[in-house]
């Protein structure tokens, strides 16, 4: 292709720092580098901890146990979402309750969550979609009148904000995603924030295999031993230390791709005038984090139809998530709360443009041009 979908992003010291990482002797994890990542995360974000893990799934299926969820609740989220976000929740034998989504955001539609709410229900799942912030003060407001466990599916709102908090240290739980087609990466990994300080020890522990192994080493206890479940949670020290150095460059990256993102915006606000095409909305109390640039179509055959067109052009656009609720496993392991007025329509109209940092205003003319040939 003359342009990829994605490219993961080099900042620039992370051959040094997994040299740096081998030099030190420390290749299973939870060494200097991981520790430097979560400081920086706890420092940035403001969570009261944070814990690296090798991916977002590890992270959501940590705060699915951590948020006590049990065989017979039920956990609300949105349909249009990654499978793990479904997952994380069926694996502790909850009810996955899918909730409609807003059309001008593709997040759960935060007025339809109160009626998805029944005695069984132990927790709201937000997703931010694109990097862009759900209605957290009407979610919380939920969650405190009900007593329920928020988990913010953050996977694509690294160093987004809402009101000036960042997204994943609003909820009781975040979870990160630093997989290569996010902002930040290091191949496979993730990051959980914890919140709520009562979450923090058993955190440690479930990231350990069920151990008190972090205790252990910080020399509160002598041996240490099985406690709790868990699993292997914990990423190797050189996928860390690729991480740090993305960190290190955030400021840098989110410039370039919110750079990007503008340029994509303004550039087909003609289009977007005409009626052919619909854009990104972000609502005033958001500041995205650029983490993704789609349009809307008219139609899924319209969708296909630009697919191909871009592709011809050696420009690789794709479609996104298939509603959970529509699949297999969606309809075993959950239900829709209300009518699907929106996520079905809306998601067979998305299309995804290419968005990574080493992509050029050029190469966002080119796409943006092919689009409008499109539309002659």
């Amino acid at each position: 292709m003359l342009i990829p979908f994605n490219k993961p992003y080099v900042a620039g010291k992370e051959f040094s720092y997994i040299k740096q990482a081998i030099q030190k002797g420390q290749l299973a994890g939870n060494g200097f580098f991981t520790k430097q990542c979560e400081a920086w995360l706890e420092n940035r974000f403001g969570c009261a901890k944070a814990l690296l893990t090798h991916s977002c799934t590890a992270s959501l299926e940590m705060a699915a146990i951590l948020s006590g969820v049990k065989p017979g609740d039920d956990v609300i989220m949105p349909s249009y979402t990654f499978v793990s976000t479904a997952n994380a929740f069926a694996l502790r034998g909850a009810r996955i309750v899918f909730v409609d989504i807003r059309p001008d955001t593709m997040n759960i539609d935060e007025t339809k969550i109160a009626a998805a709410i029944t005695p069984r229900t132990r927790a709201i799942v937000p997703v931010h979609y694109g990097g862009v912030a759900c209605d957290m003060d009407t979610i919380m407001a939920l969650a405190r009148k009900h007593r329920l466990c928020v988990v913010e599916d953050a996977a694509q709102g690294v160093m987004a904000r809402y009101k000036g908090k960042y997204l994943g240290a609003i909820g009781h739980i975040g979870c990160y995603s630093f997989h290569e087609t996010k902002n930040y990466t290091c191949g496979e990994g993730g990051a959980i924030a914890l919140n709520d300080r009562r979450f923090i020890e058993r955190a440690e522990i479930i990231r350990e295999k069920g151990t008190d192994r972090s205790r252990f080493l910080r020399g509160q206890v002598d041996k240490y031993t099985w406690v709790d479940i868990g699993s292997s949670y914990v990423p190797a020290e050189l996928n860390a230390a690729f991480l740090s150095a993305q960190l290190e460059s955030a400021d840098e990256i989110a410039a370039k791709r919110i750079g990007l993102w503008d340029l994509y915006y303004k550039s087909l606000l003609p289009l977007s005038d005409r009626g052919v095409i619909s854009l990104p909305h972000i609502p005033k109390d958001c500041a995205h984090s650029a983490h993704m640039f789609y349009i809307k179509v008219k139609d899924l055959k319209t969708r296909g139809r630009l697919i191909d067109h871009l592709k011809a052009a050696g420009i690789l656009s794709v479609f996104h998530y298939i509603p959970l609720h529509s699949s297999k496993a969606g309809k075993r392991f959950g239900r829709f709360s209300g009518k699907d007025e929106w996520t079905t329509k809306e998601s067979l109209r998305l299309l995804r443009l290419p968005l990574f940092g080493d992509l050029t205003p050029g190469n966002v003319r080119l796409i943006v041009n092919t689009i409008k040939k499109f539309y002659v």
